[in-house]
């Protein structure tokens, strides 16, 4: 395995090229892009590279449903942490275009629900198609095959284009979070400002499925982040439930939590316990009571002096 080789979503002057890169590690990494999500992460998993850097989830879009499924199947992977990265398109136009000389447009299909309003509004006659990446766009865009591309305005001079209009975006402070994945190993210690990622398979489809998995958090006390259902190819019906909640394996809420879980699904895949971007354990709400590890630690010791009699 190739100890200095990060992957990522390329080409080069991608979103996530920038997010990697913010990275300290990055500076002494030899960076290479991939042509998609799966290429990254399958580099990952036959040793070509010992992380991967890939787009998960966007605050207007929600998750990157190829990531998510991707984490979800084949040779398990572990995520290790994650970055976030303010999103703002530029309009990537060759040297002399106009916005009166576009007539189509490209980029990533996750930008498209970013930037719908804008285009409804400066280009509503434009004919959308969607690339691999916001970069392979410009470098469409770059070889005739588009009139325009939305990616980010630093990959302008990498694809040798113009940026005709900056700060395109639909929603104020919209973002994008990436994690950066590699293979299994024991997580990184607990910081207090933690974040468990889980996929879970229920045993069967029934009333009251996904209300009994939430259970087992709520009732420890577990802030959900993020829930998302994926198809799992077993035909119409068939979910997957992929979780993000706040807190660490080692703490026991979050440990027991997990626990009931696999008890009470047919298969529950743990995608890593990680330090959460942008929070301090400081900034975090009080947990509520009877969820920390002192409380669960008396209640077991107040049970072990029950069954000794000792109550």
């Amino acid at each position: 395995m190739s100890a200095t080789r990060y992957t990522y979503l390329g080409p080069e002057g991608t979103f996530t090229e920038a997010a990697l890169r913010t990275l300290p590690e990055a500076a002494t990494r030899e960076l290479v892009p991939m042509v998609s999500v799966p290429a990254a992460l399958d580099a990952v998993r036959n040793g070509e590279a010992a992380a991967a850097l890939v787009p998960i989830e966007n605050s207007v879009e929600g998750g990157v449903t190829t990531t998510l499924d991707e984490l979800a199947s084949g040779e398990p992977l572990t995520i290790y942490r994650e970055v976030l990265l303010p999103i703002a398109f530029a309009l990537l136009v060759r040297p002399g275009t106009t916005l009166a000389d576009i007539k189509t447009v490209t980029g990533h299909p996750v930008a498209q629900p970013q930037v719908r309003n804008w285009l409804r509004a400066h280009l509503p006659d434009a004919v959308w198609e969607s690339a691999a990446s916001n970069a392979d766009g410009a470098r469409l865009v770059r070889e005739g095959r588009f009139d325009a591309a939305f990616a980010g305005e630093f990959a302008a001079a990498t694809y040798g284009l113009e940026a005709l209009v900056t700060e395109i975006h639909d929603a104020e402070n919209a973002e994008t979070r990436f994690v950066l994945v590699g293979r299994p190993a024991r997580p990184s210690a607990p910081t207090g400002a933690d974040k468990t990622s889980v996929v879970l398979w229920p045993h069967d489809d029934h009333p009251g499925a996904l209300l009994e998995l939430l259970q087992e958090f709520a009732v420890r006390g577990v802030n959900l982040m993020l829930i998302q259902s994926r198809p799992t190819g077993a035909g119409i019906g068939n979910y997957c439930f992929a979780v993000d909640a706040e807190g660490h394996i080692s703490d026991r809420r979050v440990g027991e939590a997990l626990m009931g879980l696999k008890r009470s699904c047919r298969k529950v895949r743990f995608l890593g316990s990680y330090p959460r971007a942008g929070v301090s354990a400081g900034e975090l709400p009080a947990l509520r009571r009877g969820t920390s590890d002192t409380e669960f630690t008396e209640a077991s010791d107040w049970l072990a002096r029950a069954q000794d009699g000792r109550a």
